[in-house]
């Protein structure tokens, strides 16, 4: 995975983004082997999903998560829905495991979807 370093890609307040497959991490951050096995999970649905579907899944279903959460605690918890979306949960769940990409099934993290 190739990591590039700068000021500008993520905003301030985030470490990283994966955008495409390329992560770009703010400077003053450390990469490790945990954010990568996770950034590399992201590249394999965005694959699966050809890239563009990813990115619209991905905010469709956050949309989703952050009504959800008005719902539960009366104000927008976007750090909440963040956690709930499919595709973070796999990564989170799964990025302890640096063998998992090898075994991984195509669109695992549809089991995610709750």
């Amino acid at each position: 995975m190739k990591v590039i370093f700068n000021n500008i890609i993520p905003v301030k307040g985030f470490a990283a983004i994966n955008l495409f497959g390329v992560l770009f991490v703010r400077n003053g951050f450390a990469v490790t082997d945990r954010m990568l096995n996770h950034e590399r999970i992201h590249t394999a649905q965005m694959r699966e999903m050809l890239y563009v579907f990813f990115y619209i899944w991905y905010v469709i279903e956050w949309v989703f998560r952050v009504l959800g959460t008005l719902r539960s605690f009366a104000r927008i918890r976007g750090d909440v829905a963040y956690h709930n979306i499919s595709f973070e949960r796999e990564a989170f769940k799964r990025e302890m495991n640096v063998n998992y990409l090898k075994k991984r099934k195509l669109f695992a993290w549809l089991k995610y979807l709750k």
